[in-house]
C-alpha cells in the first residue's frame, strides 16, 4: 500500500464520506464470512446485473483481494481491496481501488458488523475519499444505489430478503 502526497485516510471529514447501512437478519458471524469467504463473495457482491470472478482473496492485514466485475454492458472493473485491518466479524478496513498500484481513485473503506440482541446484523460500510470531489463524483455515478443493491443481493445471499 503506498502512502499518496493527498492521502487524509486518517483524517475523517464528513465532506468525503459515503456511509451505507443494512439490517440483515442473519448472525453477524455469516454476514461476515459472505465477505471473506471467495466461493461465496461473487455469488452476492456488486450491482443487480453484474457479475464477479475472483481471482485472489487474503483476508488479513497486509492482505489482498483481487476481483473483477462486468457490468451487463460488458465492461469490465478491476478492483483490488488491500486490508489494514481484520477483526473477524466485527470489522474489516481496506483500501479500495483498480486492480492497479498506486490508483489515485483508492478510499479507505471501514466496514463494522454489529450483532443486534435479536441475532440480527447491523452491516455500515463507511467509504472515505481523498476528496470532496471525488466523494461527490462517486455519488453521481450511482455509488449509494449500487451500495444499497449490493447489501441487498448479500440479504438474498444469506435468505433473508
Amino acid at each position: 500500500m503506498t502512502q499518496h502526497a493527498n492521502d487524509n485516510r486518517h483524517t475523517w471529514s464528513l465532506d468525503r464520506e459515503v456511509v451505507l447501512t443494512r439490517l440483515i437478519a442473519a448472525p453477524r458471524a455469516a454476514v461476515y464470512e459472505a465477505w471473506t469467504d471467495p466461493a461465496a463473495f461473487c455469488q452476492w457482491f456488486g450491482p443487480s446485473g453484474f457479475t464477479c470472478t475472483v481471482h485472489e482473496m487474503d483476508v488479513r492485514p497486509g492482505g489482498r483481494t483481487r476481483f473483477d466485475m462486468v457490468a451487463p454492458d460488458g465492461t469490465l472493473y478491476t478492483n483490488r481491496f488491500d486490508y489494514v485491518e481484520i477483526v473477524p466479524a466485527v470489522r474489516m478496513v481496506f483500501d479500495h481501488g483498480s486492480d492497479i498500484d498506486d490508483d489515485p481513485g483508492r478510499f479507505l473503506v471501514t466496514l463494522t458488523f454489529d450483532e443486534q440482541s435479536d441475532g440480527k446484523t447491523v452491516l455500515t460500510l463507511r467509504q472515505l475519499h481523498p476528496t470532496a470531489e471525488q466523494r461527490a463524483a462517486v455519488i453521481g455515478f450511482g455509488a449509494v444505489e449500487y451500495g444499497m443493491q449490493t447489501m441487498q443481493k448479500l440479504a438474498d445471499h444469506l435468505g433473508c430478503a
